[in-house]
Parts: C-alpha cells; structure tokens; sequence
C-alpha cells in the first residue's frame, strides 16, 4: 500500500513505500521508526496513545535531568540543515535565566524537492508535537508554537486538531506542574515565503512582522521570541525525540549505519523510476536510495548527479555513488547532508538549465533588504539564462565565476550562499557544459 502526497510546488506524485510490500527487494529497514504505517494515525490522540505515545514524554517528565544526557549520547542532529548537536541548543536554553522561553517546530518546508516534514505533520503530528513537549521539559520553556507553512493547508488543519487534545492530557497539565506555571501550546501559520524558514525570520512571523532575517549574533538561543531564549527545531528533528526517551540513547544510535545515528527522511525525486520518501538508517549509501528504493534511472537513462540536500547545497556525481548519507560523510564529499533533499538528474538533462531553474527560485525567494543578495540572485539568474539559451559569450561566463566569488557572506541569512554554492558546484563537476553552450 502506497500513500501519495500533492504539492504545489510537485506536479508528480509521491510515495511512501510500505515494508510489508516491499521487504522482498531488500527494504526491511524501510520506515520502521517515524514512518512506521501503525503510527500513521492522524490528528488521533487516543490511536497515538494505543500505541505507545506519550511514554517518551512520561518518561522525561520523570527525570527532566536525564534529557539532554540522553539526547547528547544518542547524537541527535538537527534535521533541516546543518546537523548542529540538538543538545547543545537545548543545553544553551536551559542554561538562561529568563521568566519565558519558547521551543518552536520550525514547518515552513518550502524548498524545491523537501516534503518530508509535511508528510510527518499530516500523518504523525502527535509524534513531533510531544518531541517539542519534551523540548519544552528539558528547557523549561513555557511557551511552545508549532511554525507550518499556510500552503500546507492539510497539515496546518491536522495540526491544529491535534493540539486542542494536547491540552487536555494529563502529561500537559503535568509539564505545567513542573514548570510552576501555565504552558502556552499554539499553532501560527508562517508567512509562506521561502525565507520565512530562517531562524531569525521566524522570530519574526512568530512576533507578527515581515520575515527579515537578521545577522547573528545574538543567536535565539540568547534572544529568540519577543526576547526570550529560544530553541527552533525542524519538524524531523523533534520527530526523533519521543522514540529516544522511550526507548534510550543506543537503540537510537544502533539504527543508524557505522558511525552515524538513527534514521533519516530521504525526499528523493527527480528522474527516478519511484520518487518518494524513504526512512533510510542514517550512513545509507547514496546508490542504495537509488537504485534499490528508488528503483534506479528513468527507462533509457543513465545517472549523471544529484542535487544533495535540495538545490542550495553541491552536486555530487556518478563517483560519489558510494558516499554513505550521514552528515559526516557528505561533508568530506564537500557537500551537505541538508534537509536530506535528494533531487536525481540524468545523462542527457541540463544541469545549466536545472541551476538556472533553482537560482530564479532563490532570486524570487530573496525578502530584498539585502541589495547583493537581491541584485546578485538576479544577475546570476540573468546570465545562467543566456548561457542556457545559446546566447552567452565568454565574458559572461567570467561574470558568472566572479560573482561567485563577490557575492559569499554579503547577506543577512544564507539564501545567496545557498545559490553561489549551486552555481560553483555545477561549474566545478559540468564546466564542459558551460562551454560547449557559450558563443566563442
């Protein structure tokens, strides 16, 4: 049995395989943890329940001194990016003297080829909305917002039904116990922009302003919401947490593969034979996604590289078909794990067309408060489309390398980063398509 997801931003559909269907092709470690098909149960509570929700959060709330030593042994990540050690952002929160605090489920998922966290919103809300309870415990936050991008309406619904009956569990009024006073569980709904999902952008939203990002430091750590230390957490990140605290730091450990730890969400898509979203244990190699669970290239295709993480990280190619998926790994490829995004391109499609596609869309995604960051994704966009169509010359292709050269660290958030980094990365693995393609 397959569940199909629609986006927007997909005109295709996508699945999630089922293990019962498809162990026979090598996929027992196929979504067994946040994908599990008896937890997929909605904005349903009491079937959350029945089947050992809540034990995680039961658990803590036992020993609130036992959390951050257990999230630290077990090496959880955070899932929406870099990978930054999640007990280390706690531990900062709870260190902080302050009369409020917040932990914020960061959903604003918006990024070409990522719909992992929507799909854990509308199918296993219960599980990232106790991960933040447990957040919330080790912290002492008394504030907890569950951030989700308007466009995805379903999700926003599921998870506002889900938190009316949050509130009315007893393992809620005994956080409050614990905290000596009243926790604050909401939903707001992002602006819906690409940059909204910028931490200090949805400091912002949360706060009812425009999304600006702005420099750092101060890190939300140290002045998040309305001032108040804050943690902000992807929507996986805290989807990890209730399994953890029910089950202990090695079981989470042991599911991942050599070093790594736990499991990831891969949102594979591209010119696959099944795009979709796998729950992989962590340091899976890249062909297996692939070739075993992707079900290999498009008929008559043959692999020519992927967009690692979504398209603001580097192309990795045919020789990185090896590299195990964990964030270590990917690193020393000189690449990044990211959102666990993994967009598939074939022997035969631009590659200066696909970045051209992906810098327009960071171009549009620019909020404009940074003139190098809006002027510089325009003029990368401008001069990626006339070397697409047959209409560059030389001099624009040395345009191209000195703005990426120019342009690193000029803005207030990474968005330019993100798409000079894409642009690099293509000229150093595809630069003969770059010159095959400009008039001499």
């Amino acid at each position: 049995m397959s569940t199909r997801l629609g986006s927007r931003a997909r005109p295709r559909a996508w699945a999630v395989a089922s293990d019962e269907r498809f162990c026979g092709f090598g996929m027992a470690n196929l979504n067994h943890v946040l994908l599990r098909e008896d937890i997929r149960v909605g904005a349903d509570l009491g079937a959350w329940l029945a089947r050992g929700g809540s034990e995680g959060l039961a658990n803590a709330l036992r020993d609130p001194a036992a959390i951050l030593p257990t999230v630290a042994e077990a090496d959880l990540r955070g899932m929406g990016g870099a990978g930054f050690a999640t007990h280390r952002k706690w531990a900062a929160v709870a260190d902080a003297q302050s009369g409020d605090k917040y932990v914020v489920c960061n959903g604003n998922e918006d990024e070409p080829g990522t719909f992992k966290d929507r799909y854990l919103l509308e199918h296993t809300p219960h599980q990232v909305i106790e991960g933040a309870l447990i957040a919330a415990t080790a912290t002492r936050a008394n504030h907890v917002v569950l951030y989700v991008n308007p466009h995805l309406e379903r999700a926003l619904a599921i998870v506002r039904e889900a938190v009316q009956q949050w509130r009315q569990h007893a393992l809620f009024a005994a956080l409050e116990r614990l905290l000596g006073g009243p926790l604050s569980l909401m939903v707001v709904a992002s602006s819906g922009l690409y940059i909204g999902g910028e931490e200090t952008a949805v400091i912002a939203s949360i706060e009812g302003r425009f999304p600006f990002p702005r420099r750092k430091p101060p890190f939300p750590s140290q002045q998040g919401v309305h001032g108040a230390p804050t943690v902000i957490n992807n929507t996986e990140t805290l989807a990890h947490v209730p399994g953890i605290l029910r089950h202990g730091a090695p079981w989470y450990r042991g599911l991942g593969t050599g070093q790594a730890s736990g499991t990831k969400l891969f949102s594979l898509s591209g010119d696959v034979l099944r795009p979709g979203l796998y729950e992989l244990p962590m340091g899976t190699r890249l062909e297996e996604l692939v070739f075993e669970h992707g079900r290999g290239m498009l008929q008559g295709k043959e692999f020519k590289a992927v967009f690692t993480g979504g398209p603001s990280n580097t192309l990795l190619s045919k020789r990185d078909l090896d590299v195990a998926l964990d964030f270590d790994s990917v690193r020393q490829r000189g690449s990044r794990l990211g959102t666990g995004a993994m967009i598939v391109v074939s022997e035969g499609t631009s590659i200066v067309r696909k970045v051209a596609d992906y810098v327009n869309f960071f171009a549009n995604g620019s909020c404009g408060q940074c003139p190098p960051c809006k002027g510089g994704t325009f003029q990368l966009t401008r001069l990626l489309n006339r070397i697409d169509t047959g209409r560059g010359v030389r001099a624009d292709l040395e345009a191209l390398e000195n703005l990426c050269r120019i342009l690193p660290g000029s803005g207030r958030c990474g968005l330019i980063d993100g798409a000079v980094t894409v642009v690099q990365s293509s000229l150093q693995q595809f630069r003969e398509e770059y010159e095959a393609l400009v008039v001499a």
